[in-house]
């Protein structure tokens, strides 16, 4: 994964970028509310809806994919590491590991369509399996809002086409490298 943001600053591509500036100062305001993981989450997904499909959000360079798996392109993270805004790049065919968060996310579709598994984790003696609770399609304007626990899912693009997706975390993954906690290879039912 590549990143591209010092935290708390904008990225030479995001200064010319005046509507992805109003995006991140609208997320800030969101998450200086100060309320809960949940809830948050809420009011950011509300915020970044509007600006889903804006062909004036990215760069073509934050556009770009990488050819071996999907490609992480980190746009802000706040400087006291409140949140990070990410454009994830999938070519067809990429995916995630089956995973869950270190904090509260949102993700939007921008470009394209991701599809989405998602599990629930069910104790079996001294081990674990994942069980597959519900297959998701999120076409372009899709916007999603979840917190821990409860959000091991995989995504991935099974389309013949290019997605794009933002996802705003709840944390700082210009410094963290990832907003992966858990990476999961357990069994899984599907």
């Amino acid at each position: 994964m590549t990143t591209s943001a010092v935290p708390g600053l904008l990225t030479p591509e995001a200064l010319s970028a005046p509507r992805l500036a109003l995006l991140i100062d609208a997320i800030r305001a969101d998450v200086r509310r100060g309320l809960a993981p949940e809830p948050t989450a809420r009011l950011v997904a509300r915020t970044l809806g509007p600006y889903l499909g804006d062909p004036g959000l990215l760069t073509a360079a934050q556009r770009e994919g990488d050819p071996d798996r999907y490609r992480q392109h980190v746009l802000h993270a706040e400087r006291d590491g409140s949140f990070s805004l990410v454009a994830l790049v999938w070519l067809p065919g990429q995916h995630t590991s089956v995973h869950d968060h270190v904090s509260w996310c949102v993700t939007g579709v921008h470009e394209g369509v991701e599809s989405e598994r998602r599990y629930r984790l069910v104790p079996e003696g001294r081990s674990a399996r994942l069980v597959a609770t519900g297959d998701v399609v999120n076409p372009q304007g899709t916007v999603a809002a979840f917190a821990p626990p409860g959000d091991i899912h995989q995504v991935r693009n099974d389309g013949p086409g290019l997605a794009v997706s933002f996802h705003v975390y709840g944390a700082d993954v210009a410094r963290l490298g990832s907003s992966i906690r858990r990476v999961y290879d357990l069994p899984a039912d599907r």
